[in-house]
């Protein structure tokens, strides 16, 4: 009985501490970030994927491809989506507009990039990515 109270406590603290957090922001390996409301949320592991429903709909991740899952005080997508290709070819220039290079994919370039800030350039279209 008193493990059962302990781990029931346990996890009313972790509940009430999420609580503070209003988004849960997941990254893929191709450095991708997709940010949801956490109002409603339920998770639920389906095979090899992940499937997040909340108020707004459902999102499926292949979990093979999530990097992390971390809870945020704010939205760090910013309502911008996400507009790269992990497997068409991309360029890549250092945050200061210095040109790193030319990558066959999206996924190759954040495997072999060291940790830092980039522009992501693909098919006319760009985007800021964090490799972490």
């Amino acid at each position: 009985m008193r493990k059962i109270v302990l781990v029931l406590a346990v996890c009313c603290a972790m509940m009430a501490q999420a609580a503070d957090y209003p988004y849960l922001v997941f990254t893929s390996t191709a450095g991708t970030t997709t940010s949801l409301s956490v109002s409603n949320m339920t998770l639920k592991v389906n095979g090899a994927q992940l499937d997040v429903t909340n108020a707004e709909g459902t999102v499926n991740f292949t979990l093979t491809e999530l990097a992390s899952m971390e809870f945020s005080a704010t939205d760090p997508t910013t309502a911008l989506e996400n507009v790269l290709d992990g497997d068409k070819p991309v360029q890549v220039y250092s945050i200061n507009g210095m040109s790193l290079g030319s990558f066959s994919s999206l996924v190759q370039a954040v495997q072999q990039l060291d940790k830092g800030v980039y522009i992501m350039v693909q098919n006319g279209k760009s985007q800021k990515l964090i490799v972490r």
